[in-house]
């Protein structure tokens, strides 16, 4: 039983010849250019040309930065440079002195990993907090923190006086 449709042609078998497309028409050949043009229009004119554009563009108000229009003068200033990073010595001292002041008054308690510091700057926090404690005992919270505040920048600071810590990673 035969289904209805158009018929389709028989697929390439045994016996059967390979199909072969049918040939492309021939393009046209290039028109040849006339034997009358003049030498000068070969030789001098693209030069002649380039000189004439270059001097057109240049009273535009186009000059080598590729603004179009008004002169540089006239340009916007450019906007001002981006916030620069925070110092290596702020960083440590502000989180030093965070771990600092917290050890003080007895609302933190951990090794200088859980505090994300390095070994060396728990060493800082040691000294801070050993210095603040007689303070505490005899001025208050707010003199040791402030102990606490300048003993911790200034070691900071000579921390990193050089540019960074010079005993690996974590010193």
């Amino acid at each position: 039983m035969e289904r209805g449709g158009p018929a389709r042609p028989a697929a390439r078998g045994p016996g059967r010849p390979p199909l072969t497309p049918a040939p492309l028409p021939a393009l046209p050949a290039p028109p040849a250019l006339p034997a009358l043009l003049p030498a000068v229009f070969t030789t001098a004119f693209p030069a002649a040309l380039l000189a004439a554009l270059a001097a057109v563009l240049l009273t535009a108000g186009c000059g080598p930065s590729g603004h179009t229009g008004s002169p540089a003068s006239s340009l916007p200033p450019p906007p001002p440079p981006p916030p620069s990073a925070t110092a290596p010595q702020d960083v440590c001292a502000r989180i030093v002195a965070h771990w600092a002041r917290e050890v003080l008054d007895g609302s933190a308690y951990g090794d200088y990993q859980s505090m994300g510091l390095s070994n060396g700057q728990y060493e800082i926090l040691r000294d801070a907090v050993a210095a603040a404690r007689p303070v505490r005992e005899r001025q208050g919270a707010a003199a040791a923190h402030d102990v606490i505040a300048r003993h911790v920048r200034e070691a900071c600071a000579e921390r990193h006086r050089t540019g960074g810590p010079d005993e690996g990673a974590w010193r």
